[in-house]
């Protein structure tokens, strides 16, 4: 592994803008196995380096991609949120995928 210190939770939850966000490094957790999710809720992960905005049946996917090693031919890229849009950048700002919330 990469990180010199234990990472304690395979997971995290929050709230925001009226939605639970399912915080994940995404080894344990893809899309097809995430506990505790419904429409309108969203998945953020990076697992795969493949950066990803979008809807599949109601929940959010948001992937950052990686600025450091980035796979599938991709830029470095990396995720914000604010004010109810994701956006995936690559690292000169350039937005390269875009995904609102419905608030």
């Amino acid at each position: 592994m990469m990180l010199d210190f234990p990472v304690m939770a395979d997971y995290m939850t929050m709230w925001a803008d009226g939605h639970m966000f399912f915080c994940t490094h995404g080894h344990l957790y893809d899309m097809e196995n995430i506990p505790y999710i419904s429409a309108g809720d969203v998945v953020i992960s990076g697992h795969t380096h493949l950066y990803r905005a979008d809807v599949r049946d109601g929940v959010y996917y948001i992937n950052t991609g990686s600025p450091s090693l980035p796979k599938g031919g991709n830029p470095p890229t990396y995720a914000v949120y604010e004010c109810g849009i994701f956006r995936v950048k690559g690292l000169d700002g350039t937005v390269l995928a875009e995904q609102s919330l419905l608030l």
